[in-house]
């Protein structure tokens, strides 16, 4: 009995099915032992409220998030004016928004300077 010619066999490339499972498993390990951000160089502790300086201080200084000044009923330009003829020698209070960036409190410092207010304090929130 003669069948004829075996059918031929197909070649098949290697199978990379091993090789993407490794793949995927080194991936997860250098994704679980990564450190994703770098940790700080030292610890730090937020501000604590240690000050007796009333929050309803006429002397204080308020700045919102937007940057609006408001001193003794003024606003703008004009806070800043009262600011300047202020007799106190006691350091200014500052109490600023906690939305207001920090880079538009740096800016109010040279102005302060500007007026004669050399002594200044941020007034945080309470304990």
């Amino acid at each position: 009995m003669t069948f004829g010619r075996p059918p031929a066999r197909r070649t098949r490339g290697e199978n990379i099915v091993p090789m993407i499972n490794v793949v995927f498993l080194l991936l997860i390990f250098f994704l679980m032992s990564a450190q994703i951000t770098p940790p700080a160089p030292f610890e730090v502790t937020p501000p604590q409220s240690l000050s007796e300086t009333a929050a309803d201080d006429p002397d204080t200084l308020h700045v919102s998030a937007t940057g609006t000044l408001g001193y003794a009923g003024l606003t703008g330009e004009a806070a800043l004016d009262a600011l300047a003829r202020r007799a106190s020698d006691e350091p200014l209070g500052i109490r600023a928004d906690s939305g207001l960036k920090a880079a538009e409190l740096a800016r109010l410092l040279p102005k302060l300077s500007a007026r004669g207010i050399r002594d200044t304090r941020l007034i945080v929130g309470g304990q």
